[in-house]
């Protein structure tokens, strides 16, 4: 084989496997010399790919893990599978990794070839998820185009759909996208209004790029969770509950973690809750689910709300027997 790249990166494909080769089976399915073997194998050390040689008659080489991630030989099946994978990681909103996901993705399905990406879309329309949670509303493909329109900072023109069903053409410059539970969103400055917004990701519709590259603007905010957080609460109600557990704090601690809840201990074995929600029921079921005492404190709507759903559960146990 004398075309150089196109043997170092068969070669490449070949050390991917996680196993050990001896340089006698590389140079015979190289079809080269153990001389060029062992150059090649500089080459590929040069280029970043860890290559570790080890003597003896079981000796060898094999790609080893390095400081950093040198870039990734795929075959067809294996593109397609990762592809499938971030694809679900994206729209499931997996915490911790659907934002690196959608990234991923994106950059994925620029370089894959056409017969590559119909067969991920196929797959993708051919398959149907349980979830217990609802169904996951935004479309990944949708995603990676608003990740790559953030990346390469390119003014977006989209129809928008507002909570109050009146929808309108928006003109943005997308600044980034926040995944906040099921949902996502894009933080952008909306130029036909002269403010930063947040869109909720599934009311965007008709979604396309002017082409046209942006200069930054300074986020009037810490980062773009905080711009969503802030704006998330000007937008709802918001329930501030003061209540009082029956459990030592350290016993909390686990159950409760999370930014919107506060903890202090009162004494060895009871702790004071500071927590808000946007809705009762959800405030509701977190506190009945904690397997201990509670005492509410406020709001007073969270007060009158335990004690119906108290009712109703006394009323749906019945009478007692004897």
């Amino acid at each position: 084989m004398s075309d150089t790249p196109a043997r170092l990166l068969n070669l490449l494909s070949l050390l991917q496997t996680p196993r050990e080769w001896p340089g006698s089976e590389l140079a015979a399915r190289l079809g080269v010399s153990l001389r060029t073997v062992r150059r090649d194998v500089e080459r590929l050390r040069e280029l970043g790919y860890p290559v570790r040689a080890t003597m003896g008659a079981i000796g060898g080489y094999r790609l080893v893990a390095g400081k950093a991630m040198p870039p990734l030989l795929l075959d067809d099946e294996e593109a397609v599978a990762i592809a499938v994978g971030l694809r679900t990681a994206a729209g499931h909103a997996v915490a911790g990794i659907e934002e690196a996901s959608v990234r991923a993705l994106a950059k994925l399905e620029q370089v894959l070839p056409s017969r590559l990406r119909h067969r991920v879309g196929a797959l993708g329309a051919a398959t149907e998820p349980l979830l217990t949670w609802g169904r996951p509303t935004v479309d990944p493909e949708q995603l990676t185009a608003l990740a790559a329109a953030v990346t390469n900072r390119e003014q977006l023109r989209f129809a928008y759909r507002r909570r109050d069903g009146a929808a309108g053409e928006r003109l943005v410059e997308p600044y980034k996208l926040v995944s906040a539970g099921r949902r996502w969103y894009l933080v952008g400055y909306d130029n036909d209004r002269g403010d930063w917004r947040i869109f909720r990701v599934d009311r965007i519709n008709g979604l396309r790029s002017t082409r046209a590259r942006v200069a930054p603007r300074p986020l009037p905010a810490p980062d773009a969770a905080a711009f969503v957080t802030e704006k998330l609460l000007e937008l709802t109600p918001v329930y501030r509950a003061v209540v009082t557990l029956h459990a030592p704090v350290e016993r909390m601690t686990g159950p409760l973690g999370g930014a919107s809840v506060d903890l202090e201990p009162i004494d060895a074995n009871s702790c004071r809750l500071r927590s808000h929600a946007d809705t009762l029921d959800w405030l509701a079921w977190r506190l009945l689910t904690l397997g201990c005492d509670i005492e509410v404190h406020e709001p007073p709507e969270l007060i009158a709300y335990l004690r119906e759903i108290g009712a109703r559960a006394t009323r749906a146990a019945g009478a007692p027997s004897g």
